[in-house]
Order: structure tokens, then sequence, then C-alpha cells
């Protein structure tokens, strides 16, 4: 990664900016150069244009640059560690700005929301959650101030605490350890929420913000994020810091203060080390502190030995690039060559002004207004590489559940291979895209199939019927061309203590009302039972309703469900004569239906002949093809008189649409006889009730099908239509009414959010067709929420 070394450091800072000026631990570190002009945005020349004014942050080089900076406006913000400030500036207040070399950066004050959710998903772990992937098993090493180990959002994962932090009296610094010494492990020697660390408040806080963005867990949490990257791993806690109460080491005026010192930090590495050989799957240690100037690889830093032994046995020091703003190098430690070293980015993509970057960047992560856990139980907003290194460190948590046998290097490449490249001046980055990583390229959105035209649509919503009350059940028809049947069918189910207390009505998509059944004082107690009511004056498709008022107090009842039925369109009436030895054709047009024809395609015929064993009767398709139906028969029953039947067959060799004939033919002499009527159903079958899917969980959802003979055909087809943010997780069945079971869809690890409006064939062929059929739909990995739309069974 690295090459070439330069520098030692023995203490560091947070990083949360630049290290204060009294500071001075370092060897071998030379300040950053100014740049020589400062970016002024033109929007913001604009804004102050005719005595207006503008809010910006400033970023300057130091912290002990900011007063001179802030005398340029009026200070709305001021910041505890950062080297920025807020202000308010006319147009001589930014020409101050433009021309002040100690000044890097100046950008307007955009108020947003800011959320770990934002972060989180601009690195794709929603996705990687959604596909399964929350770092279960494994731990991530936290090298900072230590963690609030009870707080809510960190689920009482923290499973191993140590603290190293130095008494030195020449230094004015005393330990944090609980027990007051040099060091201490064990439970609560590394909780941010008790001790010597909590009495300093926001100083102490930066470890447990740091762990939540590595493995926090918002589920059931008000006012929570809803998760950091990694909301299934442990957490180890390492409190590395010191007291220090000198202004020479905080700072003019920001005594007392935490610092780091190297030793501290040599120490929790090796005790990282030796949980790992221990048989603990830490799979990162993250530092999110540092501090000094490198442009080369640093490899006699003190810390390199045991970076590069942790490397070794799979653990990555995941290290914060540090927040001075420097183009063209980082922090120590991340200028070890085994550190991976992570700047930070803003939600746009843009390098974060604050960011260190250069050849010695590994990687890039979210670093702007990051809300994550804090002491206290509570959530507060941070900025900084300090928060950009954690998302990598939660990430390889991910990796490492995703992939067991991968070796750290992998894992990291594969970070970078799957980024999004941020190109700056110098150097290219990637920005981490863990849900790439995880899932790889997320299968885009299949083109919609065409929604089947039903035969019959339901209703499955159970509704309590008022007492003395009525309800409105509304059931929306889509691919239905024309206007309503004669004879539409109107099926409810349902029981009622008192039938006779109802009055039931049909309210058609043009507002027509048709009365289904008045009140009565004979009926008793019951199923609602079914209707048919010539509604051939309103449009067929769009929004029906159901109204059921119960006019008399004293029953109760429920409606379970209800359907309508459309009796097929293409039909033939009138007489045609079957001449005797001869033949008679007749033609239907079929539009509407689309694809092809089903797999039961039931065809009805009604003929009168004075010898019924003489007929032959066939369907001739769109296509050319010849469907045979019946066959003459010499049997003694096969006689004079009505021969009226339903034949099932098998078309889906072709077109549903186009011309059919059929063609009734007696090929003997002696008896003549006469073709009624004919007419074909397309049997489809849909349920258009939302239903939501449990996360994760499942749902059935019924459909009847009735009329049917004989088993499934071997391409039954299930349209499916369902909404869902991680469609991958979708396993989907069809039960059969004999409970056998049939693969519709399977879960699919790279199918992201969407909707799928898709055809899948099924061969029920050993289950019989009439029954209760039961779309069986399975979210299997929690983090993701969806609807089953509505689905249609076609035969």
């Amino acid at each position: 990664m690295k090459r070439s070394a330069v520098a030692v450091a023995m203490a560091s800072g947070l990083l949360l900016g630049a290290l204060p000026a009294g500071l001075a631990p370092l060897v071998g570190v030379t300040p950053a150069a100014a740049a020589d002009e400062v970016p002024v945005d033109p929007a913001l020349e604009t804004g102050t244009q005719g005595g207006g004014t503008v809010r910006v942050n400033v970023v300057t080089q130091t912290r002990s640059d900011v007063a001179t900076a802030a005398a340029a406006g009026e200070t709305e913000v001021a910041y505890e560690r950062l080297p920025m400030v807020t202000l308010t500036v006319d147009q001589a207040g930014l020409t101050a700005l433009r021309s002040n070399p100690d000044v890097v950066s100046v950008t307007e004050d955009v108020p947003v929301a800011p959320m770990l959710d934002e972060s989180t998903v601009k690195i794709g772990a929603d996705k990687a959650f959604a596909a399964g992937a929350t770092g279960a098993g494994t731990a991530v090493a936290v090298i900072d101030t230590g963690v609030a180990k009870n707080h809510p959002f960190l689920g009482g994962r923290v499973t191993a605490e140590a603290c190293f932090s130095v008494n030195d009296e020449s230094y004015g610094a005393t330990s944090l350890c609980p027990n007051g010494e040099a060091s201490q492990e064990g439970t609560g020697s590394a909780d941010a929420d008790t001790g010597s660390c909590a009495e300093l408040g926001a100083a102490c806080s930066h470890g447990t913000h740091v762990a939540g963005i590595a493995a926090g867990n918002g589920t059931g949490l008000s006012g929570a994020p809803k998760r950091g990257v990694a909301p299934g791993a442990n957490i180890v806690a390492m409190q590395v810091f010191s007291r220090f109460d000198s202004d020479d080491y905080c700072g003019a005026g920001n005594s007392p203060c935490v610092l780091s010192f190297t030793s501290s930090q040599i120490k929790a590495l090796e005790k990282v080390y030796a949980l790992k050989q221990s048989g603990m799957d830490i799979i990162a240690a993250n530092m999110s502190l540092g501090a000094g100037r490198w442009t080369t690889a640093c490899d006699t830093d003190p810390r390199k030995s045991v970076i590069d032994s942790l490397y070794s046995v799979g653990v990555a020091t995941v290290v914060a690039a540090g927040n001075n703003g420097y183009g063209d190098a980082v922090n120590a430690p991340g200028c070890v060559p085994s550190a991976v070293t992570v700047g930070a980015t803003t939600d746009d993509d843009q390098v974060a002004s604050f960011s260190n970057r250069g050849p010695l960047l590994d990687l890039m992560a979210p670093g702007t207004s990051v809300v994550s856990s804090v002491p206290g139980g509570g959530y507060a907003a941070k900025n900084g590489t300090s928060m950009a290194a954690p998302h990598v460190t939660g990430s390889l948590a991910l990796l490492r559940q995703k992939y067991p046998a991968e070796s750290i290097a992998n894992l990291v490449a594969k970070l970078g291979t799957t980024g999004t490249p941020i190109t700056y001046t110098g150097a290219v980055t990637p920005r981490i895209d863990v849900g790439k990583a995880v899932v790889g390229t997320v299968a885009p959105e299949p083109a919609p199939a065409a929604r089947p035209r039903p035969s019959q649509v339901f209703d499955d919503t159970d509704r309590p019927i008022p007492d003395a009350g009525s309800l409105e059940a509304p059931l929306t028809v889509t691919g239905v061309p024309g206007n309503a049947p004669k004879a539409l069918r109107v099926e409810l189910e349902g029981y009622h203590d008192w039938r006779g207390d109802l009055k039931i009505d049909l309210v058609a998509p043009d507002g027509r009302l048709y009365r289904l059944k008045s009140t009565s004082a004979t009926e008793t107690g019951g199923a609602l039972g079914g209707f048919t009511v010539d509604a051939s004056a309103s449009p067929a498709s769009g929004t029906w309703k159901l109204q059921v008022t119960d006019a008399s107090a004293g029953g109760k009842g429920t409606l379970y469900g209800w359907s309508l039925n459309f009796p097929t369109p293409f039909a033939m009436t009138g007489n045609l004569s079957v001449p005797d030895g001869g033949s008679v054709t007749s033609d239907l047009t079929v539009a509407g239906i689309g694809g092809k024809a089903p797999a039961a395609l039931q065809v009805a015929v009604d003929v009168t002949h004075e010898w019924r064993g003489d007929v032959r009767i066939e369907l001739l398709s769109p296509d050319g093809r010849t469907y045979p139906l019946r066959s003459t028969s010499t049997a003694a029953t096969e006689n004079g008189g009505v021969l009226r039947e339903t034949y099932r067959v098998d078309a889906s060799a072709s077109p549903a649409d186009g011309k059919w004939t059929l063609k009734v033919s007696d090929p003997y002499t002696g008896s003549v006889g006469t073709l009624n009527a004919w007419s074909m159903t397309f049997p489809a079958y849909e349920v258009q009730t939302p239903h939501s899917v449990p996360d994760p969980g499942t749902i059935e959802v019924p459909v009847t099908v009735t009329g049917i003979a004989g088993n499934a055909p071997k391409n039954l087809q299930v349209y499916l239509h369902a909404t869902h943010t991680w469609r991958g997780d979708l396993d989907v069945h069809l039960v059969a009414p004999d409970g056998k079971v049939y693969l519709v869809k399977e879960s699919v690890e790279n199918e992201g959010n969407g909707v799928i409006q898709q055809v899948y064939t099924v061969d029920a062929s050993a289950s019989p067709a009439s029954g209760v059929w039961k779309l069986r739909v399975e979210d299997i990995s929690a983090g993701s929420s969806g609807t089953l739309d509505h689905w249609t069974l076609k035969f």
C-alpha cells in the first residue's frame, strides 16, 4: 500500500482537528503549506451583492488560525476541536477570507437533516444488509476514548474491554482507566459512561460515536439512526487516551483535554493481537486518531510492527487519514504501509475540505454530518475522517461474514475495486460501496410482463359487518375491455346471524348502483352467497364497490371476501345446421387476451343431434393448429339428444388472440343436427388485494378455482406483482389444493429495490386444478420491506 518512511510520532490527538499549537510531542513534522488562493463559490459572491450577507463555513490551517479568520464576519458557531468557524459575512468579509493565507476553504453553510442512515446508504450498507450481511460472527476493535457499553444503539455487543492510559506528571497526563493505573482489562475498563472519562463529557464521546458507525443497531429504538454498517458485529472497546490538564498540550483555553500516547496505542494493538490469537474473530482495529504530516510511508513508526503482525493474522488496522486538509499527505499511523488509511467524502461524493488525501490514501468513505451514538444514551452529528474510518471497519465485518475464507488483503482489495472512484488533484481514491462488494452488481429491474386478463377477480380482505351499519369493499378490475356482461356473477364469502337484515348493492365504476339483495323478514342466519346481475350498461374495468348494509340491530356478521366473475365474451349463439355427412364451422375472434392461449382453455359446446355418436368436434386455432375435442362414438348410449359439454384443451402452443374456429362434423349419413352455441373461456384468477410482506416472514394469499376438471397443466402460469426494497429477499412458492408446493421464484442475492411484474411458469400437473391455491411469499432476511400488490393464476 505505502512505501518508504520518514517520521515517528510519540503522542496523538483525536482526529477532530489539527494539533494545538502548544502540543509538541512530534518529531520531523512540517506545517502544511497554505494555498495561494482560497476557492470561493461564485454563488456566495452573488449572495453578498447589494449589501447582502451569507452564512459560510470557514476551514483554517490550524486551530490557532481560527481567531484571525473569524474577524471577517459575525461568529455563528464556534467549534471545540475543528480548525473551523461558521460566520455570517458580507462582500468585504468574503474578500478578507479569500486573501487570508491561513484559510483552506470557504463554503456555504446549508441547512440539512444529517443522519447516519444517509452515510450507510451512500456506501450500500443497506443493500448488503438486505442481502443478509450484518457482520454477525465477527468483531471490530475500537481503539479510542472507550465505548459507552450499555448504549442501546450498541445493544450489549461490547464483548471485551481494556484500558491503556498513561500517568505522567511531566506531561500533566492522568490515566483515564477506572482503577487510575496505566492499564486495566475486563468489564467496565473501557466504559465511556463511567469513571474519569465520563466526567469529561464530550471529550470522551468520540469512541462511542465511532463504534456506533461501525456496528450500531437502531432496530426498535426511537430517535436512533436505523443502523450502523455492521449491526450484527461485536465490539472490542479499547481506551487509549489520557487526561491532559495543561494548555501547553491542549492549546490555550482548551484544557482539560484527552490525548493518546503512541505507547498506549501499541499496548492496545497488542491486546487485539492476543484476542485474535485466542480465537475471537476480530476483522479490524479502528484507529480514528493520529497526528503529523507524512507524504511517504513511515516504515520507522513504532506502531508498524504490531500493525504488520495484525495484518498477517487477518486483522486490518483501519486508520483515519486526518483532518488537516493536506492535499498530498496523511497523519500517522495512516502512513504505515500495512494500515488501511481512510479519507472523508461529502454526501455528493466530493472530497471533504478538511480531509487529508494523496497517494498514501487507500479508501474513502462518508465523513460529514454523520449521526451516531454518544455517551448518555443520546446521538450527535460529527464530522471528520474519524467518521469515515469506521464505515470501512464495519464494511470489513460484512465482507468477513460473506467471504469467510478470503484473506484480509482480498477483502480490502474488494472494497477498492467495487468502490466509486473519487478524482482529485494528484490521485484517484475509491469511495467504498460495500453493497457492490457483498452482492455484486445489482440486477436491473426487469421489464414488466403484461398483466393477464382476469376471468375472475377476488378481494380477500376480512371486514366485519357493522351491526345496524354498513361497509364498502372496493375491487379494481383492469384489462377487461368493453362493458360488463349481462350475467355478471358476484360471489360473497361470509356469514351473518340474520341475512334478512342485509341490503347488498354493487356500485359500478361509472357510479351506477345495482341492487343485489334487499332486506327480508324470512331469511335466517347463514352464508352470504352469490348473485347474478345485468351490469351491461357499465364499463367492465375500473373500481367496483360492494356495499353491505345491516338495516337492523341485533345481528353480527363478517364479509371474508368477494369476487366478480366475468363470463367469457367470446361466445356464439344462434342455430347452425350440421349437415348429414358433412360439417359446419363457426368463428370467434378473440382480442385483448395477449400472449399464448391457456393450457386449460375451456370450450363449451351445445349441439343437438339425432345421433350424438356421429358427432366429431375440433377446434382450429389462429395459427392453423387443430385441437380435437370429441371423436365419434359407436356406444349405444350416444343416441339422439343434446350434447352439452365443456372441453378442456391445452392450446398453449397457439396465440390467444385471433380467429378461432369450431368445426362440428357428421361423417356418417342418416341423421342431422344443430350447433346451438359455443364459447371459449380463458381462466385467470386474480387476487388484487395488497398484502404487506413481513420483514422477515411469510404470507399466504389464497384463491379458489372452480369448474376446471382434472389436474392443473404442466405450464400453469403465475403472474406476480410485488414491490420490495430488496427483491432478492423474496422466495415465492405456489401451494396447490392437495398441499404440494411448487417453486415460483427463488431469492436472488443481487436483486435490489424495485417492482416485480413477471409471469412464472410452473409444472403443477401432479395437483388437481380446482380447489384453493395459495401464493406463499417469504422475505428471508431482515432489513427490507415490501408488498404483494396482486397476483394471478392463469390456466
